[in-house]
């Protein structure tokens, strides 16, 4: 290889590093910073163990995009409630540890400073459109960021889990139900 090929190359492994230890180092501060200024809410949503209402905002606008396709169409409101009703035991039944990290998942993609530059969203999650949230899950899935990698998996993880562990929702994506023994 040239010798002006090898230097282009390292400069990119090196810019690709002092990216990936940006990002990392984004994602620290500003978990920490809405930690200590009160942002991540502590409290849940009413009616609900572990979700929080900024929880509740973001998973409501990313359930019914993830849910598509496999979910009747007329069926997606009742099937986006229950899968947050699950999802909120199954984060009621996580270790401290686990669930902690998924929180401050969840705080990085509420808020604005963070979401934006993240995910794509610049608005509200309310205002999202299916396409951007589409966007933003496969722009995660493709990350070259290990860490945004991680929790595009974590997301997909939680809520997949929650919406086939209801009965109810077999039915519509083909699944008979375990066998009986």
């Amino acid at each position: 290889m040239p010798e002006s090929h090898v230097e282009t190359a390292l400069l990119s492994r090196r810019g690709a590093l002092k990216v990936g230890l940006c990002a990392t180092a984004f994602l620290a501060v500003a978990g920490l910073g809405a930690s200590i200024t009160g942002c991540s809410a502590s409290t849940s949503a009413r009616g609900f163990e572990v979700l929080r209402s900024a929880d509740l905002n973001f998973l409501q606008a990313l359930i019914p995009v993830m849910l598509a396709g496999s979910i009747a169409h007329v069926a997606l409101p009742s099937a986006t409630d229950a899968t947050l009703h699950q999802l909120d035991s199954n984060l009621a039944h996580l270790s401290p540890e686990l669930l902690k990290l998924t929180l401050q998942l969840f705080d990085v993609l509420a808020m604005p400073v963070t979401r934006g530059p993240l995910t794509g969203v610049w608005g509200s999650w309310e205002d999202a459109s299916p396409e951007s949230i589409q966007h933003f899950l496969q722009r995660w899935q493709n990350s070259n960021i290990n860490l945004l990698r991680m929790g595009h998996g974590s997301l997909m993880q939680l809520v997949m889990m929650s919406s086939y562990e209801q009965p109810e929702l077999w039915t519509h994506c083909g699944y008979p139900g375990p066998p009986k023994i």
